[in-house]
């Protein structure tokens, strides 16, 4: 897949995730409103929360989908990761809220005996939420993109919030008041055990943590694989946005020549370009093979 086709897919769902969520935050306010329901009305104001989410994710896409420039060598794409960041503390601030409102509620014991169109908007969101969690995810894991993903985990998290919010709705329409705000509360806890995670793995890929294990293996593999690369002296690969940069040092002839060991050392960046879409830039050190040589680095 070229480039810019990564880009306009992910920007693409982005968008239709963000004017229904638009539509189902307007739907919810008003129902939570009108519908006497303080679960679908905190549910509506954790639908504006995502709202402005999701718009910094498209933000983020547009700035991360630039070329590398001389001012940011290495592309633009850690744009996408502090958006994966500002959204997981969305998702934490979302569910502290929910949590500490609910407990207000439950001591306070100011239930209220919601209508039918806040159930309605419960189920609505529901089915919609989850709809637009699984086609971010099918297109987030294709494109290897951290924003599309965070924002299919918070489809999720609305999927979830509202399905307990559906519970407790209906169990307070039919006289358990007690229902609506208990629910909302227990679902905070799974709001926030997600929140939690997302910043961990944002927070990971911002400090340059490694590619997972299986991956710097497989591209071992390969390297070692190309005739006259004698074997992998050392890989590291981090991310970048959608895409992960990898440094590799392969050790070879010494009695090799210069323009030999280039075209290796091309084809090997070839062999990775073509199987990995999602690696975004190789940078190749040789080394002379079973001669003493020091490894200068200062992290």
């Amino acid at each position: 897949m070229k480039r810019e086709d990564r880009f306009d897919s992910a920007d693409r769902i982005i968008k239709i995730g963000f004017w229904i969520n638009a539509l189902l935050m307007v739907f919810k306010l008003s129902a939570g409103y009108w519908g006497h329901s303080d679960a679908v009305l905190a549910d509506g104001i954790e639908s504006a929360c995502d709202f402005i989410a999701i718009f910094a994710t498209m933000m983020a896409l547009k700035l991360g989908r630039q070329p590398f420039d001389a001012e940011h060598p290495y592309g633009h794409g850690r744009a996408e990761n502090l958006a994966a960041l500002l959204i997981s503390f969305v998702i934490l601030a979302t569910g502290g809220w929910i949590l500490v409102d609910s407990a207000h509620t439950i001591i306070d014991r100011d239930f209220k005996s919601p209508g039918m169109i806040a159930i309605s908007a419960a189920l609505l969101t529901i089915m919609i939420k989850e709809w637009l969690h699984r086609l971010s995810v099918k297109t987030g894991r294709k494109l290897d993109s951290p924003a599309l993903l965070a924002i299919a985990k918070d489809h999720r998290k609305d999927a979830v919030t509202s399905v307990a919010t559906l519970v407790g709705v209906v169990g307070a329409f039919f006289g358990l008041g007690i229902m609506d705000p208990l629910a909302a509360g227990l679902t905070s806890l799974f709001i926030l055990h997600m929140g939690v995670g997302l910043f961990r793995e944002a927070a990971h890929d911002l400090m340059d943590g490694s590619a997972p294990a299986d991956f710097i293996n497989d591209l071992q593999q390969l390297a070692e694989g190309v005739p006259n690369v004698e074997q992998v002296h050392e890989i590291r690969a981090r991310r970048s946005g959608q895409y992960t940069i990898v440094d590799l040092k392969l050790d070879m002839d010494p009695e090799m020549t210069v323009k030999e060991s280039h075209a290796i050392a091309t084809e090997v960046k070839r062999l990775i370009f073509a199987r990995y879409p999602g690696v975004g830039d190789v940078m190749i050190h040789i080394n002379p093979h079973e001669e003493e040589h020091e490894d200068l680095i200062r992290l």
